[in-house]
């Protein structure tokens, strides 16, 4: 095997996969945890998004270390703040959950964009789309055991499990990260050039608006991340309500749907560097179909529920590797990591919104209702990937020309 299937790939991958397994079973204890201690969908929202609204902040950050020092020293140290975070959620209560998200977030921030700028760094241009496919295949891919254990440690009330559960995912990435190895050569010769522009990180927060690339690809992430954190923070407290309808067989079912279409559709990913407007519409159509079906079972039942949950997942599949390796053709070279955290940024930010405006949303409403709201910002994104295409299209290929000289 060669290229993002060679050894050191597969490495960092079961890295990902061993990282990301706790969030898995946290994202179900931690709302089933709340509801039981009397916390609000608003109060739930605020302790869920509080781990993706941390990162948001520290990913530009993230970009220009992993510059400076290289991934590999800084996967190191982030790892152990992990370890102490997923120890802390054993022993606590909400508030040592809120805190415990907050560490996770600053964790996150520089393990994603530490193994995906080592990705996209080592790979050549025809292998990029694989790589960062196959990473974010293994991040979602304990979504598709993980909420199914979380359930029956709750339901068998053994916390005592939960605790050994979190301090062995913690030991196991520890050891994985500590023995990963990653080339970061081009990211060495690059960061003189970064390093003059350290100063200027947060005036980079004006690209989103003012970079036609960035900010296409960054609204329509952010929207379409607000409807994935929404179904993460409340599906859990939402499946009760279902007739017919299990939490752990829904996150089951949108898990093991991204894991096998990242995987056989990794190499139908657009790697080219140009817009494809048909293919972000039809994926922002999933997105909106996903969330009304999703709403709709309150009245059809558990079919649509579940029907729900494979339209999301095939939409989570192909979204994030398209709009990252559009940008990390048409970006600027030497900013390009920067400018990919700030994407990255807008994800989390979308995913956090999910929890903590939507859950106002639903205690004033109902979760129907507020997966109906979701339904409709995904149709939004039709029209506008399809409004933005001429900014895009035409120019697409003149910038990659240019930051190939």
């Amino acid at each position: 095997m060669n290229g993002a299937l060679s050894w050191p790939f597969l490495r960092l991958y079961l890295l990902t996969l061993s990282y990301f397994s706790a969030n898995s079973i946290l994202n179900v204890i931690i709302p089933l945890q709340g509801k039981s201690l009397g916390a609000t969908n608003t109060g739930i929202g605020i302790i869920m998004g509080a781990y993706l609204f941390t990162a948001m902040f520290f990913r530009p950050w993230a970009g220009q270390m992993i510059q400076k020092y290289g991934p590999i020293k800084v996967l190191r140290t982030i790892l152990i703040l992990n370890g102490l975070a997923l120890i802390l959620y054993t022993f606590s209560g909400l508030e040592g959950y809120f805190a415990a998200r907050v560490m996770q977030g600053v964790c996150t921030a520089f393990f994603s964009m530490a193994l995906q700028l080592g990705i996209i760094d080592a790979l050549p241009d025809k292998d990029r789309s694989q790589g960062i496919s196959l990473y974010s295949l293994c991040a979602y891919m304990p979504g598709i055991v993980g909420p199914l254990l979380a359930l029956g440690i709750w339901q068998a009330g053994d916390m005592g499990a939960f605790t050994m559960v979190m301090i062995a995912l913690a030991m196991f990435t520890g050891l994985v990260g500590y023995s990963a190895r990653m080339d970061h050569k081009e990211t060495a010769q690059a960061a003189p050039e970064q390093t003059k522009q350290g100063a200027g990180m947060l005036k980079s927060f004006g690209q989103l608006t003012s970079n036609p690339y960035l900010f296409t690809c960054s609204v329509l992430m952010l929207t379409a991340s607000m409807v994935f954190g929404s179904v993460t923070t409340f599906i859990p407290l939402y499946a009760g309500q279902i007739q017919g309808g299990h939490a752990g067989i829904y996150l089951m079912l949108q898990a093991g749907t991204l894991v096998l279409a990242r995987f056989t559709l990794r190499k139908k990913i657009p790697s080219d560097g140009k817009w494809h407007s048909s293919f972000i519409m039809g994926i922002m159509l999933m997105v909106a179909a996903a969330a009304q079906s999703v709403s709709f079972s309150i009245m059809g039942g558990a079919v649509f529920f579940y029907v729900g949950a494979v339209l999301m997942g095939m939409a989570q599949a192909l979204l994030y590797p398209t709009l990252t390796t559009y940008l990390s053709f048409v970006l600027p070279q030497a900013s390009r990591n920067m400018f990919i955290g700030l994407f990255v940024a807008t994800a989390d930010l979308g995913v956090s919104l999910g929890g903590v405006l939507m859950g106002p949303i639903a205690d004033l409403t109902s979760y129907s209702s507020m997966y109906m709201i979701c339904a409709m910002l995904g149709a939004s994104m039709i029209l506008f990937a399809y409004v933005r295409r001429s900014k895009l299209v035409d120019t697409s290929g003149e910038k990659i020309v240019e930051s190939i000289r």
